[in-house]
């Protein structure tokens, strides 16, 4: 029996760390011990550990997600004015890192059924200033990749994955080749943020390339622009993963295979309790690509989005808007962007948008709790 005073949460990173608590303390404490708190044996470590999950030439651990793309950005020597190409439907850290860098933000509209950007939508915003792309795998999926990368080929413009939400998410190519989302493009950039599949107990994220030389060039932009110490030969920045994070997610990186399995069980039984619901569309899964589940986000179609959080946060049910506004209408955009197309999927997407809770120690109690609720809200309004 779910009591109704208690808060279901979006996410239960107590329970999860609970469950592994040992694995987790020990690799804290062999931290403390060496006391190798910047640099220390568990970064490398780690990053030869998602190596091998991902499949990928290089990992280079960073402090963040948003620092990955940044520093992916200034890898591939852009220069002012430059145009790359960007989802408006997303996080803003897509964009963000453009702008910082004097680079132009060109918004492009996303597939509604997938939230993800296309070729297509792709296409139509390519300029002669068009210098890179930044394909956003939204929610758990990858964007369709074989595509977009045939794209890029044609026009010679680099593609950048931001893979914070996707990490393990598997694209099957045309000719049946399978490869892990973040690892087709130049770059991929992922976030260890602790709500992520994959996350660490403070901020951390990775870049992940197959190129030797921009693995070089991106380490080097990371540490200062060393190329050794003290010797800088280009402008970087400070961008280090520690060490204590390094070792938790090497711990729960041997656990992320279950923790896709257990959302995808999740996302299950929504699909099996909600599917009937003329208000309420399930998310789309892509046939080219798996889905880890990062969000579980539903559309409402019939214009009371805002009032069915509400009557899900009085019965103690949490749900979150990703995201509320597209890019292109954020004011710190105003001058800087330029749109490169018509964007009406973004813009209804953010009208419909609501992610329920979704987590890989949700019971199937509650989740029933949950599902009871939507219901008994849809059915009153059908």
């Amino acid at each position: 029996m779910i009591d109704p005073d208690s808060q279901i949460p979006m996410v239960d990173l107590k329970g999860q760390y609970l469950k592994i608590k040992p694995e987790i303390d020990n690799a804290i404490q062999s931290v403390i011990d060496s006391s190798s708190f910047i640099n220390g044996l568990q970064v490398g470590e780690f990053a030869t550990d998602l190596e091998s999950y991902t499949g990928v030439r290089h990992v280079i651990p960073v402090a963040n997600g948003t620092d990955a793309l940044l520093i992916a950005l200034m890898a591939l020597k852009l220069q002012p004015g430059d145009e790359v190409i960007v989802p408006a439907f997303t996080y803003i850290a897509s964009a963000e890192v453009v702008a910082l860098l004097g680079l132009v933000p060109v918004m492009v509209d996303v597939d509604y059924d997938s939230f993800n950007v296309t070729a297509a939508h792709i296409q139509k915003a390519i300029t002669p200033k068009t210098k890179a792309i930044i394909p956003v795998h939204l929610f758990g999926q990858s964007c369709p990749m074989e595509e977009i990368l045939q794209l890029a080929e044609a026009n010679d413009l680099f593609v950048i994955e931001d893979n914070a939400q996707s990490l393990g998410s598997v694209y099957s190519f045309s000719e049946g080749k399978e490869q892990q989302a973040g690892t087709m493009g130049h770059f991929g950039c992922t976030s260890f943020f602790p709500t992520k599949n994959l996350g660490c107990m403070g901020d951390g994220g990775a870049l992940m390339t197959n190129d030797d030389d921009l693995a070089f060039r991106a380490k080097m932009i990371a540490s200062h622009g060393q190329s050794k110490k003290y010797v800088h030969d280009v402008i970087g920045c400070n961008s280090r993963l520690d060490t204590i994070q390094a070792a938790i997610l090497s711990v729960k990186l041997h656990h992320l295979n279950d923790y896709i399995e257990e959302r995808q069980l999740v996302a299950k039984r929504y699909y099996e309790g909600l599917s009937d619901l003329n208000s309420i569309l399930l998310p789309r899964k892509m046939p080219y690509t798996s889905h880890t589940f990062h969000q579980f986000t539903i559309k409402v179609t019939n214009g009371k989005r805002d009032e069915l959080k509400k009557f899900l946060a009085a019965h103690g049910i949490p749900s979150m808007v990703y995201y509320p506004l597209p890019l292109q209408e954020q004011e710190a955009f105003t001058d800087i962007v330029r749109e490169g197309e018509q964007l009406p999927n973004s813009e209804l997407l953010c009208q419909q948008v609501l992610s329920l809770p979704i987590h890989t120690e949700m019971t199937e109690e509650v989740q029933n709790f949950i599902i009871e609720k939507i219901r008994e809200y849809a059915e009153q309004r059908e």
